[in-house]
């Protein structure tokens, strides 16, 4: 006779929920921290541009092979027409996947080390009047960053 008896009958019909549902975020608060009054970057054309930030910002750091930030890259970003937009590079395309940008790509790693942006793709909201990170969170696609963006624009 066996010690232990199969309990698989019935296993299903009184289990309960272990987590309530929850909408999900990329980041549910933002990092504490400053943000810089402007930055220096690179056009793909190796041009040099100088920038200070007068209005929200938002700032899209991307990365090569990376279909989130393609979408980014090769859209015209109308989910994102109410917010100054800024997208950035730790460094140059190697694989020509921006050579034909809807969207100009800067390549500023001092913009996103004074941010503290380490993993592309990411995104930040800053505010240049009190030089803080509104919000901040992972890149999937334009649409998903505006939702997620939109209660720091009203």
């Amino acid at each position: 006779m066996p010690v232990v008896r199969p309990r698989a009958r019935g296993r299903g019909l009184h289990r309960v929920a272990v987590t309530p549902p929850f909408a999900a975020h990329s980041f549910d608060r933002p990092r504490e921290r400053s943000t810089p009054p402007g930055y220096s970057a690179l056009t793909l054309d190796g041009k040099s541009i100088e920038h200070t930030f007068s209005t929200r910002t938002l700032i899209v750091a991307i990365k090569s092979s990376c279909d989130g930030c393609r979408d980014f890259v090769h859209s015209p970003l109308e989910e994102l027409r109410d917010v100054t937009t800024v997208i950035v590079s730790r460094e140059a395309d190697h694989l020509g996947e921006w050579t034909n940008a809807l969207q100009p790509v800067l390549v500023a790693p001092e913009l996103l080390d004074a941010l503290d942006v380490k993993w592309p793709p990411f995104y930040v909201l800053i505010d240049p009047q009190r030089h803080v990170v509104l919000t901040e969170g992972v890149v999937f696609a334009p649409a998903q960053v505006a939702q997620e963006i939109a209660s720091y624009l009203v």
